[in-house]
């Protein structure tokens, strides 16, 4: 994919993802344009499917909703709410110690620079650009495995790693792309662009597209 082929693709992917299921974090940012849920249901998203994360999300906030109710509860409350979400226990603790710091050092309000989003335990770049862009409406690129393979398949990037697909990005893409690139790759990948045998023989954006590393396709 030459550069200047990212508006045609990004114009194709805003029409079909019309059909598609919205990623989890982003139903929950959309639903409570809180930065303390997307945090929250980001970490619950981890190695989790997408339907588990929105159930998951959905018992917790209904028993907590904010930092200041959530530091409250048992790791063991938690763990079983968000349960069964990938390394629910690990995650209850994680989820408990942001809510405590939150509240001991941010008065229960989640902090919008990705530094110090960085600096809580178990967020990587991924999560803190992801509440950065739909928590609040900043600038920022989410990497996850979807949009770090499907810009490498393009060929639109060459990276060996999220973090690096991520700066290549920033230098890369439009910035009106920024916040949206990764709900339209995430949905573009669970869809359509799968890891293994994607579907290039219906894909609207397969003239555009390198097929890098594609060994198989349908």
């Amino acid at each position: 994919m030459k550069p200047d082929d990212i508006h045609r693709a990004i114009g194709i992917l805003r029409e079909e993802t019309r059909a598609w299921r919205t990623p989890s974090v982003t139903v929950v940012a959309e639903a409570s344009r809180s930065p303390f849920k997307v945090l929250i249901s980001c970490i619950i998203s981890l190695r989790t499917k997408d339907e588990v994360t929105t159930q998951s999300s959905a018992r917790l906030f209904d028993r907590a909703p904010t930092p200041e109710a959530m530091e409250g509860l048992p790791a063991e409350e938690v763990a079983r709410l968000i349960y069964p979400a990938g390394f629910y226990r690990t995650k209850a603790e994680q989820i408990l110690e942001i809510s405590r710091r939150l509240v001991a050092e941010y008065g229960g309000r989640v902090p919008d620079s990705l530094d110090e989003l960085l600096a809580f335990r178990g967020v990587g770049r991924k999560t803190a650009n992801l509440v950065l862009t739909l928590g609040f409406g900043k600038p920022g690129i989410c990497v996850d495995t979807h949009v770090h393979r499907i810009c490498n398949r393009w060929g639109y990037v060459a990276t060996k790693n999220p973090d690096a697909t991520e700066m290549a990005l920033r230098a890369l893409l439009p910035p009106e792309y920024w916040i949206e690139i990764n709900d339209l790759l995430v949905a573009f990948g669970q869809n359509l662009c799968h890891p293994v045998s994607p579907r290039c023989s219906i894909c609207r954006l397969s003239d555009l597209c390198s097929r890098v590393g594609v060994a198989q396709s349908r």
